[in-house]
């Protein structure tokens, strides 16, 4: 099947993988599951449609059950997958399926004179043909959506109804995705997830006929919609997708232009991916043939693995794979060879495990730091070709773990910024289909690494909605990954995710409950300090101790402020001795760029003497020029917090120094400190031309800097400082002065 979209080609490789999620989802065969597909382009819409009634309604290996007692069973013809084509005279979706299902009632299977059998499972079904409702009267379209109504009192009420027992995966079109959102809205809750898959409106004028039936008109604008009912709750004829920015879990809290607000945050360690057992292996390799050779030219031929997954795999054979793990195998051998398993119709089991080795083979890549797209998808559509061919596995727990951070690194991997948001939800489908499927007394070790994960999930998500919300689900997460991940299984997955909820308590505070939250972050990282050993782990160690150190900073703001910006610059001197300019000079920087805050706060407490705070406003400059001096020998490396903003900060502690009453130097001294501070602002000033309000602000600062020239060196200082300021800003400046 070929989901592009001529019009778009980058709108290719996201509708495979839309359609290899959705195709997942549907072969998992979970009940009681509402999905919504999102597609305007009808053609597009059909084709896949079709394809996965084509795939889904009878697969192969799924028309045997097994009875209880594991005798073969078999029916006929009963469809694991059902599509139907909305009423449009009664647009009762509900009501359609439990027709279908009075028409068409489960077969019983396995009966004897011993058991009375049992029936098959109730299948999916595909709802099509929504949009056409756009041609009939409002009276019509409200009609659907009342009905969609009635079917959220089902849910609720959990009545008994066959309906509940299957799943529906409902096709609509954007703007009827918002209607639902904005009408039925207990409906959109209840349902599991969505898949948009991109593509231009198709008039809604056109015959389209069955959902198997291709359409011949692309590319054209959205138009014939009654507008009647969709002006009435308040939409536009067109939903457009919203864009969003992908960030990384060290950036700036984002002051950028005074000392508060430049700290870098705490960082949280990553999903991990599950290492095979050498058992999987051998069975793998002792079900397949290999090939001796194997040319590339050879795999534009094949005919029974997916187009889409033969051209992935053509585009990454040029590179180096290890065999330390997965033996001496290369993807295009390995891809001849599940074409084989195919043309000799191997068992399902055998070719999942084909499969899951070419998953494997790419996994192993992306462990070595290879973590390119295209591998990216060659194991995601491996894996989940995989599960499709072996729904039984006992492996699929962790598959399912493997497909969910696999996605989430899509959200890492350029250049998918636009789609950061989607592709950490998919993950965390993924996640939650794995909790699914096991219980955390039978499989306590995956059960607590997939909470961990979908912990961190929830805290990416968390950076593009409901941010409060999220970081709550990750608490939740992290809590129950921590029940079942005790200090005497593992240690070091123990501390590493106390240091997780840690950062998601932290995350929290600044949301709601600070004080309560930040002393549960400090908590848990002191719990995860307890268990790295500095000498064998001093790279996660001082991370830890920087994060302790911030959230101490935060406490400083609410409560015993000397005492706890007292314990954040012991404890970002502890993480110092670890994160040094030498090893890991961006974390260096950064921790003094931390350190210089808190010197900075301490310095300026009410209570802190005059000796006292012209020796912490020294040290505070110390960090803040160790910091500057270690982020400008790094290039264009990305840093953790704002560089400008630090510079502004350096600037204000010179200013502070010099202009207190009871600073003693001088007039060299007093010299030195206010150049600096004015040097220091004017390269935060050059940094921050697009950014207007911190802009604003710099300049503010460099007009009281060049002020404070005059009033300590009269007007020979103020010369001075005239001379360093460029040009370009003296008409601007001198009549501030």
């Amino acid at each position: 099947m070929s989901v592009n979209d001529t019009g778009n080609p980058e709108n290719s490789v996201w509708n495979r993988q839309v359609y290899h999620r959705l195709k997942l989802a549907l072969s998992l065969g979970l009940r009681r599951q509402i999905f919504l597909a999102v597609c305007d382009d009808l053609h597009l819409r059909n084709q896949v449609a079709a394809r996965l009634h084509s795939t889904l309604a009878y697969p192969v290996g799924q028309v045997l059950y097994q009875p209880s007692h594991g005798q073969e069973a078999s029916t006929s013809a009963y469809p694991r997958l059902v599509t139907l084509r909305l009423n449009l005279n009664e647009p009762d979706p509900i009501a359609q399926i439990n027709q279908w299902l009075t028409n068409y009632p489960p077969p019983i299977v396995g009966a004897s004179k011993d058991t009375p059998g049992r029936p098959l499972p109730i299948p999916t079904f595909q709802i099509v043909g929504v949009e056409q409702l756009t041609k009939q009267t409002v009276a019509s379209q409200r009609l659907f959506l009342h009905y969609l109504r009635l079917s959220e009192q089902l849910f609720a009420a959990q009545e008994s109804s066959r309906f509940l027992e299957s799943s529906v995966l409902l096709w609509v079109s954007r703007p009827w995705l918002s209607a639902i959102q904005q009408s039925a809205p207990q409906f959109w809750r209840w349902r599991t997830g969505v898949f948009v898959f991109a593509g231009e409106p198709t008039p809604t004028t056109q015959n389209l006929g069955h959902p198997e039936r291709l359409s011949n008109s692309r590319n054209v604008k959205l138009g014939n919609l009654e507008q009647s009912l969709l002006d009435d709750l308040g939409m536009e004829g067109e939903v457009r997708s919203s864009s969003t920015t992908e960030l990384n879990f060290g950036d700036d809290l984002g002051l950028s232009t005074e000392i508060p607000g430049n700290y870098s945050q705490p960082k949280e360690e990553t999903p991990l991916l599950v290492s095979e057992s050498h058992t999987t292996q051998q069975k793998a390799q002792d079900n397949i043939v290999r090939f001796n050779t194997a040319n590339p030219q050879a795999l534009l031929s094949l005919s029974h693995v997916s187009q889409e997954l033969t051209e992935l795999v053509l585009a990454t054979i040029n590179t180096n794979i290890s065999s330390d793990v997965e033996g001496d195998w290369q993807p295009q051998e390995l891809l001849l060879e599940i074409e084989a398993l195919h043309s000799q119709s191997a068992s399902g089991e055998i070719l999942a495990a084909a499969y899951h080795q070419l998953g494997n083979l790419y996994r192993l890549r992306i462990e070595q730091g290879q973590s390119t797209l295209e591998n990216l998808m060659v194991a995601i559509i491996a894996y989940q070709e995989s599960i499709s061919y072996d729904e039984n596995s006992p492996q699929l727990p962790d598959i399912l773990n493997d497909l969910g951070t696999l996605y989430w690194m899509l959200y890492r991997t350029p250049p998918n910024v636009e789609e950061g948001q989607t592709y950490i939800e998919q993950g965390i489908e993924f996640y939650e289909l794995a909790l699914k499927m096991i219980s955390p007394e039978t499989h306590p070790d995956t059960y607590a690494r997939v909470q961990n994960n979908l912990g961190t999930a929830y805290g990416d998500l968390a950076r593009f909605e409901s941010p409060a919300e999220n970081w709550q689900r990750a608490v939740v997460a992290y809590s129950e990954a921590l029940r079942h991940r005790t200090v005497e299984s593992d240690p070091l997955k123990y501390a590493a995710c106390q240091n997780n909820i840690g950062t998601a308590y932290w995350h929290l505070a600044q949301y709601n409950q600070p004080v309560v939250h930040l002393k549960k972050a400090i908590a848990a990282y002191k719990q995860a300090l307890a268990h790295y050993n500095p000498q064998d782990e001093p790279l996660k160690y001082g991370m830890i101790q920087n994060n302790v150190g911030t959230a101490y900073w935060n406490l400083a703001q609410y409560e015993q402020p000397g005492e706890n910006l007292q314990l954040a610059i012991e404890v970002y001197s502890e993480a110092l001795k670890y994160r040094t300019a030498a090893v890991v000079p961006s974390a260096c920087a950064a921790t003094q760029n931390n350190l210089g805050t808190a010197y900075w706060h301490l310095a300026n407490l009410p209570q802190t003497t005059k000796e006292v705070r012209e020796k912490l406003l020294n040290l505070c400059i110390t960090a803040y020029e160790e910091a500057i001096a270690l982020a400008h020998s790094l290039g264009n490396v990305s840093l953790s917090f704002d560089l400008f903003a630090t510079h502004n900060n350096l600037g204000l502690a010179h200013y502070q120094l010099v202009t207190d009453h009871s600073f003693t130097g001088d007039k060299n001294k007093r010299s030195h400190h206010l150049e600096a501070a004015l040097d220091n602002h004017l390269q935060a000033l050059n940094g921050l031309s697009k950014q207007p309000e911190a802009y604003q602000a710099t300049f503010a600062y460099v007009v009281k800097t060049i002020r404070a020239f005059h009033n300590e060196l009269g007007i020979q200082g103020q010369n001075l400082a005239l001379s360093k300021v460029p040009g370009h800003l003296l008409p601007e400046i001198l009549p501030k002065l």
